[in-house]
């Protein structure tokens, strides 16, 4: 691979566990830079910015980071993280295709240096990366058959009833909420990808589809089936007597805080002079998406 040209789109068939064996800190098959623990050894930051590119991972999700039909990687997280690495330096970016649920391990297998999927911020994910500062913060969403003939307004209403089946992408947030708000596991239908999710609807497999708002109407748009509709008055669950509402971001390695730290840096410029908003609305964000004073290390709590 020649550095800094072109998009790798790699899709992680193997052992990722097994692939991660390897340590240095020059490039990996995949393009990735790596991180030495050898005393004296350049960082991740460092590396990139003298190779003049990064490998980033992500998991083909509209609206956050998907490839184009012409090969283009893009999406919020995508591009706010394109500014952002420019701004340090690092002029390209080249993707990782992979399953949502292996974005984490590929991480810290070194298949690639960040995660710029959208990923939310949980204390569970916390323990295993080091997350930046939020770009974007939104709610779930539900997507049920044209005229929602279950009267299904939120998890609870799918929870009490138990015939009804709900698909889920595997991985993502939503399956952890739908167990907590008491949907039976036999209910949830967890599928490899968004796309998926609402063949899953249209099939008939399941009377529900749900994931992040912008994610779901996106989705929904690209379907163009009037037989299916977004339930507009969805109540957003309340897990551990909290409203849920997700924060997402860009992860890293645990050993790469000065990484995290000077891309934190740039983010807040972008936060400060409204240009992450405008990097966001394309991608069907508004001002209510905006992370506020949201911190990572408050939501890894």
């Amino acid at each position: 691979m020649k550095k800094g040209l072109g998009l790798l789109l790699t899709l992680l068939l193997g052992s990722i566990a097994a692939a991660g064996c390897a340590g240095g800190s020059t490039p990996d098959d995949t393009g990735a830079v790596g991180t030495k623990q050898a005393s004296g050894a350049a960082s991740t930051l460092e590396q990139a910015r003298k190779n003049g590119f990064v490998t980033v991972g992500f998991a083909n999700e509209t609206p956050y980071a998907y490839a184009t039909p012409d090969g283009k990687l893009t999406g919020e997280a995508v591009e706010v993280a394109r500014v952002i690495l420019s701004r340090l330096g690092i002029k390209e970016m080249n993707g990782v295709l992979t399953e949502f649920s292996a974005l984490i391990p590929g991480l810290n297998a070194k298949r690639f240096d960040i995660i710029t999927a959208g990923m939310f911020i949980t204390p569970e994910r916390s323990k295993e990366v080091l997350f930046a500062n939020p770009e974007y913060s939104i709610g779930q969403a539900v997507a049920v058959q044209k005229g929602n003939p279950a009267g299904l307004a939120s998890y609870a209403d799918i929870a009490a009833n138990k015939d009804t089946k709900v698909a889920v992408m595997v991985g993502a947030i939503e399956e952890q909420y739908l167990l907590k708000s008491g949907v039976a596991k036999e209910q949830i239908v967890t599928v490899p990808d968004q796309p998926s999710v609402i063949s899953a609807l249209q099939a008939g497999r399941v009377q529900a589809a749900t994931m992040t708002g912008p994610a779901l109407q996106a989705m929904l748009d690209s379907a163009k089936d009037d037989k299916l509709e977004r339930v507009l008055e969805f109540e957003q669950p309340t897990i551990d007597g909290k409203s849920v509402r997700g924060y997402g971001a860009a992860a890293f390695r645990p050993e790469d805080a000065e990484f995290v730290q000077a891309y934190n840096e740039e983010l807040e410029k972008l936060k400060t002079s409204g240009e992450l908003l405008e990097l966001l609305k394309p991608f069907g964000f508004t001002e209510a998406e905006l992370p506020g004073t949201a911190a990572a290390s408050e939501l890894a709590q």
